[in-house]
């Protein structure tokens, strides 16, 4: 809820409407999801809210970190028991001291995208998220160590199908009387819903745009995508186009590498040509473990080669370090692997 709403709502009680601030402030800027410790509430006010809570956070299943200390993972089971993953990245690139602190976070519990090479795929969708618990991915890793800089919606599901409840979010962590995170240290990420894409770009949120594209034909990228079939490139690139245009916005362009599927130099060549003239940068992917034994990232030699085609050709690119291979960090990893923790425990009990 926006403080608005929490005053609307507590009006309903009875309550004076600077109450709202309080709660959002216990909420947001002190990450307390637990009533009993909003000290400064009248208990007739908490108990009240008990009786019609506006907080219902998720309970943590597992919590992984890595053998560098610098990627930290969630598993999160959900009121209705659907589970998702956050994952914390922490970054020192060059030029900032201080380095970043970026949250990957859920959209939906599962996704519908079915695309080949992701493991959230495999689940099905189960439904969208709400934007609260969207944001409670973000205040549970704020409340841990230093302040998040950046959050990235590149977890589980298609941030853009979920459209309402993740700008509802985003607005949410901008919020001046919470976390107050600058927009463009916001990024979303599709695999090209192309209606909204365009309707993003007219928001007035200087939100970053990631398009997953991974392939750099229309017959590769369908067989890889069942997306591309309803939106090929020619429109997901019109629409990232006018996005640029109407934000002033770099596009970043995803491109998971799969050895011997998309990683070779006339591929290479051809992403450079695509994509030449535009606002744009390549991120380059080396494909995370999969459930195929026949896709696989390529050797790192190829991965440097292929960037290095895409600079020759004037297309800036950078090589995606993967980040917390030792605890599962991709998306939809640690769900999969608690899953069948669960049913190997059943089926020997």
């Amino acid at each position: 809820m926006f403080p608005e709403e929490l005053a609307a709502l507590l009006g309903d009680m009875g309550q004076p409407r600077y109450r709202a601030l309080q709660v959002f402030h216990w909420l947001h800027q002190r990450q307390e999801f637990d009533l009993d410790q909003m000290t400064d509430l009248p208990a007739s006010l908490r108990q009240a809210l008990r009786s019609a809570p506006p907080v219902t956070p998720g309970q943590v299943i597992r919590t992984l970190q890595s053998a560098d200390t610098l990627t930290r993972k969630l598993l999160l089971s959900l009121g209705d028991s659907q589970e998702i993953e956050a994952v914390e990245m922490n970054t020192r690139p060059e030029g900032d001291p201080e380095g970043r602190k970026t949250i990957c976070v859920s959209s939906q519990a599962g996704c519908a995208m079915a695309c080949v090479f992701c493991v959230t795929g495999q689940f099905g969708f189960a439904r969208n998220l709400e934007a609260g618990e969207i944001v409670e991915q973000v205040l549970r890793f704020q409340r841990a160590g230093r302040p998040v800089t950046n959050v990235v919606f590149m977890g589980m599901g298609e941030p853009m199908a979920n459209y309402d409840e993740v700008l509802r979010a985003v607005r949410l962590l901008t919020h001046p009387e919470g976390l107050h995170l600058g927009a463009r240290r916001i990024t979303i990420s599709t695999s090209g819903l192309v209606p909204q894409i365009r309707r993003l770009a007219t928001e007035g949120l200087q939100v970053g745009l990631a398009i997953s594209l991974h392939a750099p034909d229309d017959a590769l990228r369908s067989s890889l995508m069942p997306v591309n079939k309803r939106w090929p490139i020619r429109e997901v690139l019109a629409a990232a186009d006018a996005y640029a245009s109407l934000t002033g916005r770099r596009v970043s362009y995803e491109y998971t590498l799969m050895d011997g599927v998309n990683d070779a130099d006339e591929q290479a060549d051809a992403l450079a040509r695509l994509l030449q003239g535009r606002l744009a940068h390549v991120n380059l992917i080396p494909l995370n473990p999969t459930e195929d034994p026949s896709l696989r990232a390529p050797s790192m030699e190829r991965a440097r080669s292929f960037q290095r085609r895409l600079d020759r050709a004037g297309m800036r690119a950078t090589v995606r370090v993967n980040r917390g291979r030792d605890i599962l960090a991709a998306c939809g990893q640690l769900r999969l692997t608690e899953r069948r923790r669960n049913q190997a425990l059943a089926a020997s009990s």
